[in-house]
């Protein structure tokens, strides 16, 4: 088993999706409590254009470069949203939705224009749809690493901060917070997680990666800081276990298997969460009928 991991850098590529899928639940959760998370769907699919233009223009695949190219295209995609929310008459789940069919419909054509190019279908592009980690090579996994550490980093140290522009922002406001900031800050952290795991799990599936261990998280507890450390936890095994299934075969798609790997973590949270789970709530609902049935026959013999 060991000299498998060890094996053509999976070790590595191992480390690096445990890393993002701690960063993504992580983000997951601010997207949660910020009622977004349809905004992280719409900026995945909004990279792909930016992956391909990036790759048009310096034609070679460097992770760095693509991964600029893709947070400048999702960028794009969230100030394109908030114009058309701004300036129309149209919701912002119907712009969240309008770009990222119309973005996604782009770079659609775009990977198909470079596929067909000289070089472009040996480039490995593909994988930026659906997620290859097992593709990536030393360099890639380093720059993920580094700027998924960066994100994460950015969350812990204004935890207090982070708290009071979710739950407060009028409060935050009143004490000097800049909340167009804390916009800005937040928008440019979900869209550096978004476009650093897009090759690992694919534009497709990044918002799987960032709504499900928040949601299965918020099954456990009503803690803020809690949530956030069961969903990085959940995120980071799922990340790690779905990259591991994927590189034991040839060609196998990473983010399909790591999705998988997050719903099982969300059934397990939906049945037996303490906070509303399913079987968890059943029980304790019998547990309550019971005894009110006991206080009741109590009552009836005190009567008597």
């Amino acid at each position: 088993m060991w000299s498998t991991l060890l094996h053509n850098n999976t070790m590595w590529v191992l480390l690096s999706t445990a890393i993002l899928g701690i960063a993504a639940g992580v983000i997951g959760c601010l997207a949660y409590w910020k009622k977004q998370n349809l905004m992280s769907d719409a900026l995945s699919h909004a990279a792909l254009p930016g992956v391909v233009i990036a790759f048009f223009i310096i034609g070679e695949k460097n992770l760095l470069l693509l991964v600029i190219g893709a947070a400048a295209s999702a960028l794009f995609g969230a100030l394109l949203i908030q114009w058309i929310t701004g300036s129309s008459r149209i919701t912002e789940d119907t712009a969240m939705g309008m770009v990222l069919s119309v973005f996604y419909g782009v770079g659609v054509m775009l990977l198909s224009i470079a596929n067909r190019s000289a070089g472009g279908n040996q480039s490995g592009l593909d994988s930026f749809i659906y997620g290859q980690a097992a593709a990536m090579v030393r360099s890639d996994v380093v720059t993920m690493m580094v700027l998924a550490g960066i994100v994460i980093f950015i969350v812990f140290i204004g935890f207090k901060e982070w708290k009071l522009y979710l739950f407060d922002a009028s409060f935050a406001k009143g004490i000097g917070m800049s909340i167009r900031g804390m916009n800005a800050l937040y928008t440019l952290i979900l869209v550096t997680t978004i476009v650093i795991g897009i090759q690992a799990v694919g534009v497709i599936l990044m918002a799987a990666m960032l709504i499900i261990p928040a949601v299965s998280a918020r099954y456990w507890t009503h803690s803020f800081r809690s949530m956030i450390l069961l969903s990085a936890t959940f995120g980071g095994i799922s990340g790690a276990v779905g990259s591991w299934i994927s590189s034991t075969g040839s060609g196998l798609p990473t983010g399909p298997f790591i999705v998988v790997a997050s719903a099982a973590f969300f059934i397990i949270s939906l049945l037996f969460g303490k906070e509303k789970g399913i079987i968890v709530g059943y029980i304790q609902f019998k547990v309550q009928q019971r005894n009110s049935s006991e206080l009741l026959a109590i009552k009836d013999g005190d009567a008597s």
